[in-house]
């Protein structure tokens, strides 16, 4: 056994106090006190040991009492994972507020959340991301005008659970001054409001009635505005913005109900129009909408050449069109059709639909082709894409849509890209789809001298 070394221990604690009373006076004494005594500086500044409490990072103090203004507007859509950053006040004659946000999720889903936000809610979309890279939305919606940048940025000193790459939001905005005063109530207050949003008030969704209807008599106003609502149904009022070559296909969807009629009031608030806005970017739930509706009704008559829409109780097959997507039955229908890549064609790579991306050229062709020809594409290569068509850019078309475009060929003056495109060397795969070329392609389904026109299913329709 090892011998105790407790009272080895306690004989030098004895020794060395007795030498410390013994000589209490001498200098060790004193050097050995003052190097156990307090800190003088504790006792004159006793807030020391606070402050290093308090000396938190900026970012996190910032991050606990940051707070969006409080007259920011209701209706701007915010993406629900993402954090305030930074808000900077208006400032210069622009008198823009500018918010800054970060999020862990992919910009592709989040430029999918505002596109489908401003469609949805009435917004006027004045320009949005040509990818899902990255880019920036211009909406307006009443007297407000919006700016949403969406950029993905390197998130640098990750820690191991966070992830490596983020997505910034810049959202801007003017204040909406003038809605503000719109939005005060004028109405008589004897009448009856009932809670319902007016006109003014960014609740509000629909046409705003003339001004002097309810002056007039129930039948003096019902007389009016009955044939005016009917005639506005019928057409588009900005056509004018649309090659005349294409005018009279858009008319004719129209009439066959495949085209949206919406009627947006004018900037003075006193009339409607149908606005089809040509020119602008047409996107893949939209395409995927368009296609069914024009399929089904060219083909009204012939139930075996139309599309079966999906029901809401089918599995989805892309991971970002859930069952509650309004154009899920469409999206879903074509791809239990085989007519759009997916997992059910065998494309197991194919998982994300991307509904509010743009609709390039080699898409509309990939998507519509398999509907012209009623059969298997034929087989395709690039250097039989250059025989025929002569592209210059043809290496550039993706593998799967080179046997589109030569079936398309095949189909000599009804070709779909002869028929939009006209002549051309180029045939810019990648390039976005107007709303105009889109319907100007699903005008016409079929081969030569087997198809059938939109102009001639309306005829059949009214006859």
């Amino acid at each position: 056994m090892l011998p105790c070394k407790r009272p080895a221990v306690f004989l030098i604690w004895a020794v060395l106090l007795t030498s410390l009373t013994a000589c209490a006076n001498s200098p060790v004494a004193k050097n050995l006190e003052q190097s156990l005594a307090a800190d003088p500086k504790l006792q004159s500044n006793p807030v020391v040991f606070e402050e290093s409490q308090s000396n938190q990072p900026q970012a996190q103090q910032n991050e606990s009492t940051l707070q969006l203004p409080a007259d920011f507007p209701k209706d701007i859509p915010l993406y629900s994972n993402a954090k305030l950053q930074e808000v900077t006040p208006a400032s210069g004659s622009e008198n823009r507020v500018s918010t800054r946000w970060l999020s862990s999720d992919p910009s592709n889903f989040i430029a999918s959340f505002y596109s489908s936000q401003f469609q949805t809610n009435n917004w006027q979309i004045l320009q949005q991301p040509t990818d899902d890279a990255g880019g920036a939305f211009e909406a307006r919606r009443n007297d407000l005008l919006l700016k949403v940048s969406i950029q993905p940025k390197s998130v640098t000193n990750a820690t191991p659970n966070q992830p490596q790459t983020a997505t910034e939001l810049l959202i801007e905005y003017v204040p909406n001054s003038i809605a503000t005063v719109q939005s005060t109530p004028t109405t008589n207050p004897n009448e009856t409001t009932n809670d319902v949003p007016q006109p003014g008030n960014f609740q509000f969704i629909g046409p705003v009635p003339p001004a002097n209807l309810a002056a007039q008599p129930p039948s003096m106003a019902n007389n009016q505005t009955t044939p005016t609502a009917t005639a506005q149904s019928q057409e588009f009022t900005d056509l004018n913005k649309a090659p005349q070559e294409w005018r009279q296909h858009i008319q004719d969807l129209a009439a066959l109900g495949v085209l949206p009629l919406e009627p947006k009031a004018t900037k003075s608030n006193t009339a409607t129009t149908n606005q089809f806005e040509p020119g602008k970017i047409i996107t893949h739930r939209e395409y995927a909408r368009w296609l069914i509706a024009a399929n089904n009704a060219i083909y009204a008559s012939n139930p075996a050449k139309q599309i079966r829409l999906a029901s809401e109780t089918t599995q989805p097959v892309f991971s970002d069109v859930s069952a509650k997507d309004p154009d899920f039955p469409a999206i879903q229908g074509l791809a239990e059709a085989g007519l759009i890549p997916s997992p059910l064609s065998g494309d197991s790579t194919v998982v994300l639909f991307r509904p509010d991306a743009p609709l390039t050229r080699e898409q509309l062709l990939l998507w519509k082709l398999p509907l012209d020809t009623r059969q298997a594409l034929p087989s395709s290569n690039l250097d039989t894409v250059k025989q025929t068509w002569g592209f210059q850019d043809a290496a550039r078309i993706d593998p799967k849509a080179l046997r589109a475009v030569l079936a398309d060929y095949q189909n000599g003056e009804q070709s779909n890209i002869r028929r939009v495109f006209g002549y051309t060397t180029l045939f810019q795969p990648k390039k976005p789809v107007t709303r105009a070329e889109a319907a100007t392609a699903l005008w016409y389904f079929g081969s030569q001298g087997e198809g059938v026109s939109a102009t001639e299913a309306l005829k059949l329709k009214r006859g």
